[in-house]
Parts: structure tokens; sequence; C-alpha cells
């Protein structure tokens, strides 16, 4: 009779765990600590969106999500394009990254790279927040990561220490700092500069020696970085590439917490991401343009191209755009296209 009653507890208690264990797993799975890679720290907009986004989970999930951020890609050392590689693998937990950096490893990312591609915010808007938008994310989730918002670092402008820049002619022998996308080799040696990949933290020095002329990059970080201060005195407005960011989690982590978690983080980076992108916009959106005005009393030269001088770099740069649209996949790129002809301005 006492085995019996033995046996019949030590079967209950083995259903008791059975049905509390997943719970408890699920519990115990989380992190004490979340890593977050950002090129940018909190004092540009794209630092400040992954901030945003941490804060957000933080408070939303009472302190279970617990986020911490590394800027500067110091997780891989500063090497920018390394990170979509350490997210897939566990490195890295959560990202807030530029589709450039991230183009080596997913080709369809390049579509953002295409010179000239997007006349204005209203074309990005219709392209990343329409079925483009969703067909980049639907690649992302098959390449390894979760993707859950787009933020923007911006329109990317060229800035140098030797002239202003009006033609394709006036970056002949210009040496400009790009980043490690193939793309952008090919766009600034179409236009007849000499394109050098390096990274944000070693580009700096180089345009304090001088032996790096220029660089591209969006007003925020120009007026962040003070650039100004490392020889870069003229500024052309060309509007040639935007740079749209993206939200991401590893899939493990993202498997790893409940349903409910899960949604907090998604609309805690939607919420953030917006945020973001009204951050990286100020200044520039406005009839009066107040950056411009900011970054001319720095004694700043600003180029703003008229609509003929424009088009001369659109053309000087068709054959890389050509090129690439077959590499990016061709119906992607006419899917991006229309969907901007049919934009709200």
């Amino acid at each position: 009779m006492k085995l019996r009653t033995f046996l019949t507890s030590a079967v209950a208690a083995a259903a008791a765990l059975a049905f509390t264990a997943p719970a408890a797993i699920a519990q115990t799975a989380y992190k004490s600590e979340y890593r977050m890679s950002l090129v940018l720290g909190p004092a540009f907009p794209w630092g400040k969106g992954g901030e945003l986004w941490a804060n957000k989970v933080r408070e939303r999930t009472n302190g279970r999500i617990n986020i911490k951020l590394y800027p500067g890609v110091s997780l891989i050392q500063g090497d920018q394009t390394r990170e979509f590689s350490a997210l897939r693998q566990g490195v890295i937990d959560m990202a807030v990254g530029s589709t450039i950096n991230w183009s080596p490893q997913v080709k369809q990312l390049n579509l953002f790279s295409l010179p000239f591609l997007f006349p204005d915010y209203a074309a990005v808007d219709a392209v990343t927040q329409g079925d483009v938008g969703k067909s980049i994310f639907a690649t992302l989730d098959k390449a390894g990561v979760m993707p859950l918002a787009w933020g923007e670092n911006g329109y990317r402008e060229i800035s140098n220490s030797k002239k202003a820049i009006k033609t394709p002619e006036d970056l002949k022998g210009l040496k400009i700092r790009v980043v490690g996308s193939p793309l952008f080799l090919d766009t600034f040696t179409a236009l007849g500069a000499n394109p050098t990949q390096m990274s944000w933290a070693d580009a700096q020095p180089a345009f304090a020696s001088g032996a790096v002329d220029g660089q591209e990059n969006p007003l925020s970080i120009f007026t962040a970085a003070k650039l100004h201060s490392v020889a870069q005195k003229h500024i052309t407005l060309w509007g040639y590439v935007n740079d749209p960011l993206i939200f991401v989690v590893n899939k493990e982590i993202w498997n790893s917490w409940t349903p409910a978690d899960r949604e907090i983080v998604k609309q805690a980076a939607i919420d953030a991401g917006k945020e973001e992108i009204a951050l990286a916009r100020k200044g520039v959106v406005e009839a009066d343009k107040p950056l411009l005005k900011d970054i001319a009393a720095l004694g700043v030269t600003v180029t703003q191209l008229s609509p003929a001088e424009r088009t001369a770099f659109v053309k000087a740069t068709r054959p890389v755009y050509d090129k690439w649209k077959g590499q990016i996949g061709a119906d992607l790129v006419t899917s991006a296209e229309k969907a901007i002809a049919a934009r709200k301005q």
C-alpha cells in the first residue's frame, strides 16, 4: 500500500513538474543583459534611436529585458561590415544597423545605395513603409535575424577640404572615404574620384592629417562629429543616397522571449524608430533648413545644386545604377521605382 502511495505521489510530482518546467525554463532563459550594437552613440540620431528603444523596452517589461548599448561597433572591434554576421552568430543580441553596412551579406539592401534613386523623403517613406519594405524584412528574416522597425541615418551629402563640388569633374582625383561597400566604390570611381574604404574611427584622423580629402554622410553626422574641425570646409547637398536603419534582434534571443515580451520589444522598436527618424530629419526638412545655417556659421561653404547640376551627376552614375539593378534584383528595384513614382508628395 505504501509503495502504491509512493508511486502515485511520484507520478503526480512528475506530472506537476512537466507542466511547470517550461514556464521555469522561459524565465531562466532571460539574460541579465542584452547587447545592442550601434555604429554611433546617443550624441547622434542613430545612437539616440538605440537608446530610446532600450529605455522603452526596459520600462515596458518592468526590467525583465535590460539592454546595454555598445556604440562604435565595439563588440566586433569597430568593423561595421561584420555586424550582420555577428548578429546571426549571436555575438550581438540586437542592433540598430545600416542597410549599407549589412549589404555585403544581404544584396537586396544595396537598393538604398543605388545612386539618385530617392529624390525626396516621400520617396524613402513610400519604399520603406510599403510592400518593398515588407519584402526586405522577409528577406532579412530568411537571412537569420528578426527585423522589427525602420529608422534613418539620412541623406548622405558630400564634403571635402579642397573645393566646392558642383560638377562630376570637380570630384576627379579627390580621395573620398567610403564605407565598405562595392557599390560605393563603383559610384565614386564612375565620378572620377579615388574612393578609399575605411572605418569611421579611422576616417576622422585621416581628414585631420590630409591623408583623405573628403567623405559622404548625413548632415546630422557632419555637425555632431564636428567635421568642420578636421578640414571639411566644403559641403555639397546632392542627396545621392538615403541610408535607412533597421532595428533587429538575433533569432535565438527573439525565440527565448515570451510572445507578450516579443510584442513589447517590437512596438518599442516601432515607436523608437519613428522618433529617431524625426530626429534624423530635424533641421533639414523645414523650409528654412536651420541645420544648413548652423553649418554655414561654422565657416563651411554650403553648395546646393540646381536641378540641371544634379542631373549631370545622375547621368554620370547611371551605368552604375543599371549594373547594380541586376545584382540587387531587377524586380525589387522596379517595385521600388514604381512605389516612388506613385508616392504622395
